[in-house]
């Protein structure tokens, strides 16, 4: 679509802060206000629209689609939304261990253990951890506790958290960012953990690395998401 727009603006309207587009409000794609509810990320999803040259390029405008799927897909049912984000409380990545090498080993304890530590103390709950891949069933009570921290955030905080639990395969790893305990740098690298140390050990695929760098874009941009909301 070409660019057919001259002026962003930002402005204050009931429920948050609206998009103009030369005096226009913008819209989702399902057709309602793009109305941010935090002037940081109104003027951030602002300079997006801005940054646009003569064609409009979606895949450049994150912020822009991480709150069109705020509105359009979350709000109306925002329970069945963390719902299924919640699910990943049974599989959490941090829960399935390496066997072997004794470095591997090492290395997730290093990294896992203390964000698992921090979500004991954080909900009280109790985690099953297994060397292999074999499922485990977690505690229901972890499960619903998990669950419930997930259902505490609001439409913009799930469109967040969604693809930082998606990404990472950890729930754990997306609480714990949302929260503050670990920033996205530490996040993603504890996510990819197994992954570096194939690279590390046989070298860098070259179709490996340019899918991980298009993850760490989709992941530091759910990030950022999370901090223009405070």
């Amino acid at each position: 679509m070409k660019r057919f727009y001259k002026q962003v603006s930002v402005e204050p309207v009931a429920g948050g802060h609206a998009i103009r587009l030369d005096g226009r409000p913008v819209k989702t794609p399902a057709r309602a206000d793009l109305t941010l509810p935090t002037s940081a990320l109104a003027h951030a999803v602002a300079a997006e629209w801005d940054a646009q040259a003569e064609e409009i390029d979606p895949r450049r405008m994150p912020l822009t689609g991480l709150a069109n799927a705020a509105i359009d897909r979350i709000a109306p049912d925002p329970a069945a939304f963390a719902r299924g984000l919640a699910a990943y409380a049974e599989t959490d990545l941090l829960c399935y261990r390496a066997d072997s090498p004794a470095k591997l080993v090492d290395r997730q304890a290093a990294s896992w253990d203390p964000l698992l530590d921090w979500a004991r103390d954080r909900y009280d709950v109790h985690f099953e951890t297994v060397a292999g891949i074999i499922h485990r069933p977690q505690p229901d009570e972890t499960v619903q506790r998990l669950a419930a921290a997930v259902a505490a955030h609001d439409a913009f905080h799930l469109a967040a958290l969604q693809p930082l639990v998606t990404i990472t395969g950890s729930l754990v790893i997306a609480l714990a960012l949302a929260e503050g305990r670990i920033d996205a740098e530490q996040a993603f690298a504890a996510a990819h953990l197994d992954e570096l140390w194939q690279a590390e050990q046989w070298g860098e695929d070259a179709l490996a690395t340019e899918a991980r760098e298009n993850r760490r874009a989709d992941f530091k941009a759910a990030a950022r998401l999370l901090g223009l909301l405070v």
